[in-house]
């Protein structure tokens, strides 16, 4: 009996010895003990990723795999899900509701597959339209980036899953995203850059920051000391994980005093081979590790991960998620010309000509957020569920595709050989260097290998290629030569250079006109290499004389013609930057269909702005539809025919032309050195055009309604710093509708060069027609504040601010004063 007492009153105290074990204690505590009891190699061990999308569990603490996955529109890895509109759409509805809802839904899917964390929002700012991954971010102005990032990441956080703000920072580009460097001033970067990364700390309290690819300032973001320790988790005291992006460390020694906690896929750098060695030189302190593993550990116990394992369910279609992705989808839709107010179409076509590349697909964007939906809704199958009776004239074909023409390229394998292909060298290495592995022959050059599922006789990664042959010349015309490739490729004929895009990216489309003459022969090579994943290089030379006469019949047949064009997954995505142009032969297209039907529609799908200027004017409206989730062809459709009146408004300004972007001169690197200064400084989107003679196409802010909203009765309360604007809003129209009003603060006579206005608030209302409403914003300091860089913090200068109430950046309604104090 005495042994049993002893026992019994043992048990508790071994119990508690391991306080990490106790769900009562707090999270801090629990992560210290636990982070006492690990060696120094588990620790180092458990800063490095596992099985690519893992933090490794340890058994002897009964600490679990914890589980990620891609977003930002769809957990993606792991087989069919619900497949959201962009988030560039979120940002066009202006609505922190419907972004909440947006990341909760996400954190569902989350959860019904195991998932921990999801690497997810994106909210680099967009400064110019060609950046690859502007679709996954939510535009030009960092309040209404920050705004929206935070309802989201709340939205997923509400569901006990981690949301991840992403890249810090300056990922502006997606052009040579590993060596490029973002090169600004410290008051640049604090005002534009980093804002709504802070909300996401502060106000979303965002338990994860994923690090970006590139150099600020020329140091690495992994390694960032400036951004990572003295902001980030100085200034900000952001307490959760910071993670690299996949094979975005560098440097071991530098990542790891630079405030990386977490490298992912796997421990590359910071591993025990790099740290051990260096801890014992005094390079790195086992404190730096030990607030590594810390940070790791308080957001296992904050989150409950450690006490309620999460494990995945079977995945079905989710009824509810679906309707979070048609809302947003409708509310995020902007409608930017409406000639004659031919939209919507209440009087009922009896037949429409549908036209475009993008109508019968569910179109996205490309690279890590592409997300595989159970099911999707083309804009073809949204018009036919909406009105089955009105006859649709499909044109499927309109624009060729280069994959029609590798087969028929007129490649043979050497000067006066009757033999088609190519000569094809295989090297184990990146760099063409060496004896090759395999040589073959090859009838055409078209081939794309999986990562899970690859050529048994080429290797699964770090490959290279070289393709060398001729092209025999039919016709003395402009020969098209395109190339698709993941990763680098490079494109040499008759000695010349035509084509090189020598860096890792996603599958890039790279298409140029090159002058023949009939019966000659033109040498070509063709380089390859392959880092990691999946890989894919293709070629093609044709020359097409390109009629768009099945697309004009079939408008000129039909009462409206619609033409759904824009950008893909293969087009605009991770990993590259696209055009601003449209792709081939869309402009074309385009404008032969409005020279065919008067009343041509465009639907448009892309990330944001594109060359408008050869067809906007033939054209009677304009739908930008961004990439609109699996549920978009039943939003377009709604839209269209009235059921839904279209709410959203440009998160981003559209430039006539690529030279009024004030980026111009300084998006790329003009001067091979890898370095980009961004010399419009704090003059981002709406700001520079506020100060410029230069309008936009488009203005931040700007979409078109089916109805009428009035602005009266403003008023300005308050004093010292924290202010009350109201005013009346009223549905003046004849359609029921949702206003997006824009509160601009615009400083009198400032010490110092500000923007002439910058958005302070903002917020969406519904209002049946007929129908009014107060609506009231709040002012506090951050308002009217700027970064003082002789004093490297925020602050205001007392003085008088114009209140600006406005439907959009040029459209303001309502002018008001608040004097600061």
């Amino acid at each position: 009996m005495r042994k049993i007492s002893f026992l019994l009153l043992l048990a508790p105290a071994c119990l508690f010895a391991q306080i990490y074990k106790d769900p009562k204690v707090p999270a801090d505590e629990r992560a210290e003990d636990l982070l006492s009891k690990m060696t120094i190699e588990e620790k180092i061990e458990y800063i490095g990723g596992y099985k690519d999308f893992y933090i490794r569990g340890m058994e002897r603490f009964g600490l679990p795999e914890i589980k990620m996955t891609d977003g930002p529109v769809g957990t993606r890895n792991y087989g069919p899900t619900t497949a959201y509109p962009a988030t560039i759409l979120a940002a066009a509805s202006w609505d922190t509701q419907a972004a909440y809802l947006y990341g909760e839904a996400l954190g569902k899917d989350a959860r019904e597959r195991g998932v921990h964390i999801l690497l997810a929002p994106g909210v680099n700012i967009y400064r110019a339209p060609m950046n690859g991954r502007n679709f996954e971010y939510l535009g030009e102005d960092p309040f209404l980036s920050g705004k929206m990032a935070s309802a989201y990441i709340q939205g997923v956080q509400s569901q006990k899953v981690v949301a991840t703000v992403k890249h810090f920072a300056a990922n502006n580009q997606e052009w040579d995203r590993n060596n490029v460097s973002s090169d600004m001033d410290e008051r640049t970067l604090r005002e534009i850059y980093l804002p709504a990364f802070k909300m996401a700390v502060q106000e979303g309290k965002v338990g994860a920051v994923m690090n970006s690819y590139n150099l600020v300032n020329g140091v690495h973001a992994t390694q960032n000391n400036h951004l990572n320790n003295d902001i980030l988790k100085g200034e900000w005291q952001f307490e959760g994980i910071l993670m690299s992006d996949w094979v975005a460390t560098y440097d071991g020694i530098a990542a790891a005093n630079g405030g990386l906690d977490l490298e992912m896929p796997s421990g590359a750098f910071m591993n025990k081979e790099t740290l051990l060695p260096a801890i014992k030189e005094g390079l790195v302190s086992e404190g730096t590790v030990n607030d590594k593993v810390r940070r790791i550990l308080r957001i296992i116990f904050r989150f409950g991960f450690y006490d309620n394992p999460y494990t995945a369910k079977e995945t079905k279609p989710n009824p509810e998620n679906e309707k979070v992705a048609l809302d947003l989808a409708r509310s995020g839709i902007v409608l930017l010309k409406n000639q004659a107010n031919i939209l919507p179409l209440t009087k009922k076509p009896k037949s429409i000509a549908l036209i475009g590349p993008n109508a019968d697909t569910n179109v996205a964007g490309g690279g890590s957020s592409y997300t595989k939906p159970f099911h999707a809704t083309s804009l073809l199958q949204g018009i036919k569920d909406y009105d089955p009776s009105v006859k649709i004239n499909y044109v499927a074909a309109a624009i060729p595709k280069m994959e029609d023409y590798i087969s028929k390229s007129p490649i043979y394998t050497a000067a006066g050989s009757r033999e088609k292909g190519v000569k094809a060298a295989y090297f184990s290495n990146q760099n063409l260097e060496g004896t090759p592995f395999l040589q073959r022959t090859e009838t055409e050059i078209n081939h794309k290998w999986s990562d899970t599922d690859h050529d048994s006789s080429i290797p699964g990664n770090h490959f290279s290629a070289r393709y060398t042959g001729v092209i025999r010349a039919e016709k003395n015309v402009a020969y098209k030569l395109a190339v698709r490739g993941d990763d680098g490729f490079r494109l040499t004929v008759k000695g010349k250079k035509v084509i090189d895009l020598w860096t890792d990216h996603a599958a890039t489309l790279n298409t140029v006109e090159f002058a023949v003459r009939a019966g000659e022969e033109y040498d070509f090579v063709l380089e390859f290499y392959e880092n990691g994943g999946d890989a894919e290089i293709k070629f093609a030379a044709y020359f097409e004389e390109i009629s768009f006469s099945e697309a004009q019949k079939a408008a000129a047949a039909s009462e409206i013609a619609i033409v759904s064009v824009g950008f893909d997954d293969t087009s605009e995505g991770e990993g590259f930057d696209r055009t601003f142009q449209l792709p081939p032969y869309q402009t074309m297209l385009i404008n032969a269909v409005a020279k065919a039907n008067p009343n041509t529609i465009v639907v448009l799908n892309a990330g944001g702005n594109v060359d408008m200027q050869k067809w906007l004017p033939n054209i009677k409206a304009l739908l930008h539809a961004w990439y609109p989730g699996q549920e978009g062809g039943t939003a377009i459709a709604e839209i269209l025919f009235g059921k839904t009146n279209p709410s959203g408004k440009l998160p981003v300004s559209f430039e006539k032309q690529w030279e009024d972007n004030p980026t111009f001169k300084n998006y790329y690197d003009p001067d091979g050195d890898k370095k980009v200064f961004y010399r419009e400084g704090l003059n981002v989107g709406y700001r520079y055009y506020d100060k410029s003679n230069v309008k936009p196409q488009f203005p931040f802010g700007f979409g078109l309604s089916y109805t009428k909203f009035d602005y009266s009765a403003l008023n300005v309360s308050g004093k010292g710093t924290d202010f009350t604007v109201s005013f009346i809003i009223k549905n003046s129209g004849n359609y029921d509708g949702a206003e997006v009003a824009q509160l601009y603060i615009s400083p009198k006579n400032p010490k110092v060069e500000r923007p002439l206005k910058e958005l302070k608030g903002f917020t969406k209302i519904f209002l049946k027609k007929g129908e009014s409403k107060v609506v009231s914003i709040k002012l506090n300091k951050d308002a009217f504040s700027y970064f003082k860089t002789e004093k490297n913090a925020f602050g205001y200068d007392p003085g008088t601010f114009e209140i600006l109430v406005a439907s959009s950046s040029e459209d303001i309604r309502l002018k008001g004063n608040a004097v600061v104090q």
